[in-house]
């Protein structure tokens, strides 16, 4: 693997949850939780990039249970294409199927309380995103899922 660290994003209409990987590319952790609607997303968005020099970036792709692509999916194209037109750092699109619900019941399950668990679930979720895409790189020495 490639030394370097790797951002992963989990899009919603409200929040952007964000996560980072260690240098190394073996632990995804959450870096922090984005209002989607911010006039000063874009700067923010820059001011990650710029701070941490992602080598990839992943955006959850949402696709239907079916593997059909899902209005939620057609926005996070979208967001992931704002992303590209931040940063020339590659950007991949990931299933992301269920990992919100997995994210959810994992802060559940771990005592954190639904109120709290709801705070810091999209966190939680890009983190999934992430770790999926470095379990693949380990695997197969690529990110799988979709380029932009």
């Amino acid at each position: 693997m490639l030394a370097g660290r790797r951002i992963a994003f989990d899009f919603g209409l409200v929040r952007i949850g964000v996560a980072i990987s260690d240098y190394s590319g073996m632990l995804a952790s959450p870096l922090v939780t984005l209002k989607a609607q911010d006039q000063n997303l874009s700067n923010e968005l820059s001011q990650i990039f710029a701070e941490h020099e992602p080598i990839y970036i992943v955006v959850g792709d949402p696709k239907h249970m079916s593997g059909e692509v899902s209005e939620k999916s057609r926005e996070a194209r979208t967001f992931a294409e704002l992303l590209g037109s931040l940063t020339a750092t590659p950007i991949f699109l990931i299933d992301e199927r269920l990992t919100t619900v997995s994210a959810l019941r994992a802060l559940q399950d771990s005592g954190v309380n639904a109120k709290a668990a709801r705070r810091r679930v999209d966190e939680a979720a890009a983190v999934a995103i992430l770790e999926s895409a470095l379990s693949e790189e380990r695997l197969s020495g690529s990110v799988g899922g979709v380029a932009l």
